[in-house]
């Protein structure tokens, strides 16, 4: 688990390092919000849209070498995409990134699964806190590279990028170990989840969760995206105290994941998804109306409920297609989570028009629909078993 989470911090470390990139290249380029916010939107649709495709592979054959593949491509585009001449290759960059990205995660999620045993909520938290960290470990290593080199210092993400990759090639084969038989699996090629012969794939059910998931991003892809922004046109800070503030909301969302994983597995997946989302709204509108001093802790813990129901997703949309895990795993880390991202560019567009303030309040009351989504799913009884959903 150790070998995987790390490897998540390293895919993720290059999805966080996008946004942080922003306000110095739209400073080096006089970029608009929502030209700029298109490369968060690049990165999202390459790394999220096409997971699915790797998940659908990987339910018939397994390819663990994608882990360090995708490690590796990914912290090279991020560094090329600082460097890039013009914002067409830029954008190519930032997509070559979000490729090796999406080729990370399904097979990264499957292997989690392997490991967690029965706990499946906790040990998919501990993986995601691998991805929480890696996308704080973004602007925190970014930042202070490129304020110290310019640019070209984001090159430097190469160089653990391809440490991390050889790493957990080296471990593939005791990670390999840990698949279990194919005839114990569920699912024509083996998904790893145990047979479930009593269980049909429960698509209506998965289906609503992509829009719990969907609205859940909107609002974190937001954050992410104009946090930094937010602090240097808005409350007039620096551009490093407004990476240092996208930092505190990301490490607050990995404390909520553990958090969250652990009251899944004692409490249901339900009610822990229903109480982040409801108290997310709250939170960030309270960000957005407290003073710099203030606004800076109010993100620790607004990262917190926004991102601590993440693991907990993905976790059910594996129970609800126990037959099918990659393509669960692709569309819970992926699609939703890239439809989601699309908001990015429409939340850039209405920023540029009326403000990051109006386009953050818009997007911190998306969490409400997710509640009112969550609501419509099927309560666990004990044992894993699924309810049918409410009438």
């Amino acid at each position: 688990m150790a070998v995987v989470s790390s490897a998540h911090a390293l895919a993720d470390c290059c999805q966080g390092a996008v946004p942080a990139l922003l306000p110095f290249l739209i400073a080096a380029n006089g970029w608009s919000y929502a030209t700029a916010s298109a490369l968060v939107l690049g990165g999202t649709v390459a790394s999220s849209i096409v997971q699915p495709v790797f998940g659908h592979v990987a339910d018939r054959r397994s390819l663990s070498w994608l882990m360090p593949a995708g490690i590796f491509v990914a912290a090279v585009g991020v560094g090329l995409a600082a460097v890039a001449p013009s914002f067409p290759l830029t954008f190519a960059a930032v997509v070559v990134s979000g490729l090796g990205v999406a080729a990370f995660h399904p097979e990264g999620s499957r292997y989690a699964n392997y490991l967690s045993g029965a706990r499946r909520a906790t040990g998919m938290s501990l993986f995601s806190l691998g991805g929480n960290a890696g996308f704080a470990l973004g602007p925190a290593f970014v930042t202070p590279a490129v304020a110290l080199l310019g640019l070209p210092g984001a090159l430097l993400i190469a160089v653990p990028g391809t440490a991390v990759a050889l790493w957990i090639a080296l471990e593939l084969p005791r990670l390999n170990g840990f698949q279990p038989a194919r005839g114990a699996a569920a699912g024509p090629g083996g998904s790893g989840l145990p047979a479930r012969p009593d269980q049909d794939d429960d698509w209506a059910s998965f289906g609503r969760l992509g829009v719990v998931i969907a609205a859940r991003t909107f609002l974190f892809y937001g954050m992410l995206t104009f946090v930094p922004l937010y602090f240097v046109d808005v409350l007039g800070r620096s551009e490093a105290t407004g990476n240092t503030a996208l930092v505190v909301f990301l490490a607050g969302g990995a404390v909520g994941t553990l958090v969250g994983g652990r009251l899944a597995d004692r409490i249901g997946r339900r009610p822990v998804v229903i109480g982040s989302l409801a108290l997310a709204t709250p939170l960030v509108l309270a960000f957005l109306a407290a003073p710099a001093a203030v606004a800076t802790p109010l993100l620790f813990v607004a990262g917190a409920a926004v991102i601590s129901s993440f693991s907990v997703t993905v976790v059910m949309g594996q129970e609800y297609l126990p037959n099918r895990i990659g393509v669960a795993s692709g569309v819970t880390l992926g699609l939703a989570i890239g439809l989601g991202g699309l908001g990015a560019p429409l939340l850039g567009l209405l920023a540029d028009a009326h403000g990051l303030e109006l386009a953050l309040f818009v997007a911190a009351l998306l969490p409400i629909v997710g509640v009112a989504a969550t609501l419509t799913l099927p309560r666990e009884r004990r044992g894993g078993r699924i309810e049918s959903a409410p009438a």
